[in-house]
This record gives C-alpha cells, sequence and structure tokens, in this order.
C-alpha cells in the first residue's frame, strides 16, 4: 500500500508536466502574452526543479523521506492553487517556479521510496516508477483539455485537489521511512558526477531532454487545434511513452544492452523531429498538418525508451547511493527540460517552425556522440546487463 500511494501521487506529479500542453495558446491569449513568454511556464519549473534536485538529499537525509515527500506535495498544492489565481503570465511563471521546487523534493525521493519499499527489487521498481511517469504525461493533457475547455485556470485548481489527495494517502498509508545513517552533503550529489559513467549519462540526458521538450513545450502552438485537439495528441504520445517505457524497454535492454537501446532512441527520435519540421515547412497558420500530429505521438516511444533506461542507467552506472545519483543526474539532465522550451519557441517564432525541430535532432545526434566517445565510462552497465540477461533466464 505504501508503494502505490506513493505511485498514485507520483502520477498526479507527472500530470502536471503535460497538463498544460493543450492551454498554452488558452493561457497566451488569456493572459495577452506570446508563445515564448508562454514557454517560461515550463523554463521557470525546470531551472528550479533541477537546482532544488541538488537539496533534495541533504533535506531527505535530515527529515526522512515520509516528510520529504509531504512538504513536496505540500508545496504542490499550494502553488498549483495561486497558479489558477494568476492575473498576468509573470504571476503565473513564479507560481510554476514554487510547483517545481515541490516537485523536485516529491519526485528525487520518490523514486528512492519505491525503491526501497518495493518487493519486487530495483528494476521493478523503477519500471513502476516509469509506468507512474507515462501514465501522468498521458493523462496530464487530457485532463488539461477537459477542464481547460471551461476556463485556463482549472486545470491548475484541479491538481492541487489532487495533489491534496496524494498528500493524505502517502501521510496515511506509507510507513514512515528511517532517516539515513549518514546525512548526505550538500555537495554530495555535484561530487557524484566527478564519476565518468554518471556524469557521461547525465549530459547525454540535457540533450535528450532538450530535444524532448521541445515536442512537449512548442508542438502545441503548431498543430492549430482546440484544447481538445490538442490533448488528444499529447495523450497518443502519453501513451506511447507509458507502453514502451514498462513493456518495450526491459526486453530490448537485456536483448541488446542499455547503451544500444539508447542509442536506437536517440536515432528514432531524431529522425522522428526531422519528420516534424519537413512536416510543418508550410508555416504556423496554414491548418492542421498530419504528419505533425503522427510524428509527435510516435516520438512517445523512443522518449519513452529513454526515460526508462537512462533512470535505470543513472542507478547503476556509479557506486553512489541511489538518491544522491539520482540527484546529481536529475539536476543535470532537467537543465535541458528548463533551456529547451524557451529557446526553441524563440526559435520557432524568429526563424521558422521548422527550426526549433532541426536543433532537437542535433541535440539527439551530439547526445549519441557523448555515448559513442565515452562509451569506456559505461563499462558498469554492461556488467549490470549481463547480470539482468542471466536472472531473466534463470526466473
Amino acid at each position: 500500500m505504501s508503494v502505490w500511494a506513493t505511485a498514485f501521487a507520483a502520477v498526479v506529479a507527472f500530470m502536471g508536466i503535460g497538463l498544460v500542453d493543450p492551454i498554452l495558446p488558452s493561457i497566451a491569449q488569456g493572459l495577452k502574452a506570446t508563445p515564448s513568454q508562454v514557454s517560461l511556464l515550463f523554463t521557470s519549473y525546470f531551472l528550479v526543479t533541477a537546482v532544488a534536485m541538488l537539496l533534495t538529499g541533504w533535506v531527505s537525509s535530515r527529515i526522512g523521506g515520509k516528510r520529504t515527500l509531504l512538504a513536496g506535495l505540500a508545496l504542490v498544492v499550494v502553488f498549483a492553487a495561486l497558479a489558477g489565481t494568476s492575473g498576468s503570465v509573470a504571476e503565473l511563471v513564479g507560481f510554476r517556479a514554487g510547483w517545481g521546487l515541490g516537485n523536485a523534493l516529491f519526485v528525487a525521493t520518490a523514486l528512492a521510496v519505491i525503491v526501497g519499499a518495493a518487493s519486487g527489487g530495483a528494476e521493478s521498481a523503477i519500471i513502476l516508477y516509469e509506468a507512474a511517469l507515462g501514465l501522468g504525461i498521458s493523462a496530464g493533457p487530457l485532463a488539461g483539455a477537459l477542464l481547460g475547455d471551461w476556463n485556463w485556470r482549472a486545470p491548475f485548481f484541479g491538481t492541487a485537489t489532487l495533489m491534496a489527495a496524494g498528500f493524505v494517502l502517502v501521510a496515511t498509508l506509507l510507513r514512515a521511512t528511517p532517516r539515513p545513517a549518514v546525512r548526505t552533503r550538500l555537495s554530495a550529489p555535484l561530487r557524484a558526477l566527478a564519476h565518468g559513467g554518471l556524469s557521461t549519462t547525465a549530459f547525454t540526458a540535457l540533450f535528450y531532454n532538450f530535444a524532448f521538450f521541445t515536442i512537449l513545450a512548442f508542438t502545441p502552438f503548431i498543430l492549430n487545434m482546440s484544447a481538445y485537439g490538442i490533448g488528444a495528441v499529447f495523450f497518443g504520445w502519453g501513451v506511447c511513452v507509458a507502453l514502451a517505457s514498462v513493456f518495450a524497454a526491459p526486453p530490448l535492454r537485456r536483448r541488446i544492452g542499455s547503451v544500444n537501446v539508447l542509442h536506437l532512441a536517440l536515432g528514432l527520435l531524431a529522425v522522428l523531429q526531422a519528420g516534424i519540421a519537413l512536416s510543418g515547412h508550410a508555416g504556423i497558420h496554414t491548418g492542421i498538418h498530419a504528419g505533425i500530429i503522427v510524428f509527435t505521438i510516435l516520438s512517445g516511444i523512443p522518449i519513452g525508451l529513454n526515460n526508462t533506461v537512462f533512470t535505470e542507467s543513472a542507478m547503476e552506472v556509479s557506486d553512489a547511493p541511489r538518491p544522491v545519483a539520482s540527484a546529481g543526474y536529475n539536476f543535470v539532465r532537467w537543465m535541458g527540460g528548463a533551456l529547451a522550451p524557451y529557446v526553441a519557441t524563440k526559435l520557432g517564432e524568429e526563424i521558422g517552425i521548422a527550426v526549433p525541430y532541426a536543433v532537437g535532432a542535433a541535440c539527439c545526434l551530439i547526445g549519441m556522440g557523448i555515448l559513442r566517445a565515452r562509451r569506456h565510462h559505461l563499462r558498469a552497465l554492461a556488467r549490470v546487463d549481463v547480470a539482468v540477461r542471466e536472472t531473466a533466464v534463470v526466473g
């Protein structure tokens, strides 16, 4: 019950990522803002999330995992509700920053809590965590479309309500987690990044996340669809993310290895980004393009593969404690999520709507280059892959 309560709250937390997607055009219209100004909703959220990741281990090692989860949930409830009261885009961006702080405290600790409490081992726990991510990302756009059709403020109040329910579940069903015997130092996540394998994984993920959030943050502005239409497209995309995370990533990893899965997924994502760029060359106001819709939905497949394998790799590639490795890895990778929305939207406004996706495809290729150039740092993953494969055969 502890695991499921935490997983439910994780689903709601990840809903917050895609929640605003269908209503981005409505927010821009309602607050008289440009697309690039509205994209700062993602930038402030992920920038604060990234920096706060450095504090999560320090906090949880002093007050315990359960209290850290509850603190993060409480902050999300407060700032999601405040976001619904915003009178300007600047206020909304600021409240999303506070939301990002709560999200960091919750998300980083939730993975460690689920891994510690689940009975099926670390791999099963990570798959459950990624399933929660996929379900939350797919449900977020639907919830945003349904509530946003009534009023663009409604999705924020809806998220606050669901997170309050998650707070109650975690408070009542999750047993108090013991504090670690050794308190985590503030510098521990940055020190962990000195490990060649973890830094390779983290910086590859940074470029991958730039491509990921280019699709998530900029595509709603070029679909030329209603909130329901945008929500439906990103629901299909999120379903692909969830299915690939849970059902495709584990067997592929056992068959061809983690690094090869990452190469495959990054290459496929680059191809799909190029497809979006070519489909949208006619311009932003020329109607609905079937190609953009199809390539956007299909991009969920490599994103789902990457999400699971990157998370597992970050947990296993170094000898750092999992919470510390997770904090260092997430600090670097979420920087890609912070940069991409504003940079991609600005490029789309100033140059052309194909340019952000061309840059996203280039980022995927750079990530593949990093994996190739620093492959000697990833030998630990090969050993883990062999162990996983042998365990599966015995099972």
